[in-house]
């Protein structure tokens, strides 16, 4: 086992008993070239062994700010005048779209070894895994093979018993409903209405909740990502995942580099970590998700992407649509919360 994966066992490990938390204070106050301010979206299991590594070869001190998303994207958005931050890591990249104008383009390092369907025509964000959307299912409710396409989650027959996260919430419930508008034939407002109906009123905190009923009996089935079904499954969840037939989205969440960031020669260098092959190797052996290099294979039991019906999924133009996609979304939410 060489050192990088050690290091990384450890880290996990260290997080896991409960020790991690946000980066210690150094013993000392670095000078500003040393330091560095990250926003981040992703869980501390996945920033925290990647931050010290960072940390640990180029001397530079991080200071992580957590959140969610769209939560932290505001915040960047009222401090644009006098960035705070330098570096937002995480977040499906339509919304990372949706902000754009915050952010800095920046051509990585190693850009090549990139492949090609992930990365922005100008660079404004760096991709840092592939996310494929699927559906979970619970194996005692549900037989094999019953759900299998988009088109079954809009049968009356599951009325009631699908898990969706709020897609004003959850970017990756949004990046669902637009893989469903790509997969079904029709009308998009019709595909909403619909859709609308057979949750009930029903949407779901966050997209972490929807594992969590599909397994309880709450639902019978989910729309999740492909990596935290694949972890829950691995953690002995009593879940099935399945990836729709009539077409899935495999679409990027990113790191993007703040206009004015005040530590930009350390912003540039961790996106350059960020898609390393190092890291890039880790993050599919430890965390269930897909790189988004060319030189790497899928890691354990993932199927190939020539394995996997995929939709044709525009990024700008889902991002474009958003507030138009969730008003209606809203609309018909509401109509039936509606006694």
């Amino acid at each position: 086992m060489g050192k990088w994966r050690i290091l990384a066992v450890v880290l996990l490990l260290f997080l896991l008993t409960g020790c991690a938390g946000t980066a210690p204070e150094p013993d000392y106050a670095p000078e500003d070239e040393e330091r560095l301010v990250l926003y981040t979206s992703h869980k501390k299991e996945v920033w925290w062994p990647i931050v010290k590594e960072f940390e640990t070869r180029t001397g530079v001190w991080v200071e992580v700010v957590e959140g969610g998303t769209n939560e932290l994207l505001e915040r960047l958005d009222k401090e644009q005048d006098a960035p705070q931050a330098d570096v937002m890591f995480g977040g499906g990249v339509e919304s990372l779209e949706s902000y754009r104008d915050l952010f800095a383009p920046y051509t990585c390092a190693e850009a090549d070894a990139i492949l090609p369907q992930y990365r922005a025509q100008d660079d404004i964000w760096t991709p840092f895994s592939s996310l494929p959307v699927v559906f979970v299912y619970n194996p005692k409710l549900v037989r094999a093979g019953e759900i299998t396409t988009w088109r079954d989650l809009l049968d009356p027959t599951w009325k009631g018993k699908i898990a969706f996260a709020d897609p004003s919430v959850s970017g990756s419930s949004y990046t669902a409903l637009v893989t469903m508008l790509c997969a079904v034939e029709g009308e998009a407002d019709d595909i909403l209405r619909a859709f609308a109906e057979n949750l009930d009123g029903k949407q779901l905190e966050s997209s972490g909740a929807v594992l969590s009923y599909v397994a309880g009996g709450q639902a019978v089935v989910g729309v999740t990502l492909e990596e935290t079904a694949s972890r829950r499954i691995a953690a002995g969840d009593e879940l099935a995942m399945v990836y729709p037939a009539d077409g899935t989205s495999c679409v990027p969440d990113g790191c993007a580099i703040l206009n004015g960031a005040p530590h930009a020669d350390n912003a540039r260098a961790f996106v350059d970590f960020t898609v390393s092959r190092d890291v890039q190797q880790l993050i599919q052996e430890q965390f269930c998700r897909r790189s988004v290099r060319s030189d790497l294979e899928p890691a354990g039991e993932l199927p190939s992407f020539g394995r996997i019906a995929q939709v044709d999924y525009d990024v700008s133009l889902a991002s474009e649509s958003r507030e138009s996609v969730l008003m209606s979304w809203a609309f018909y939410q509401e109509t039936e919360e509606t006694p």
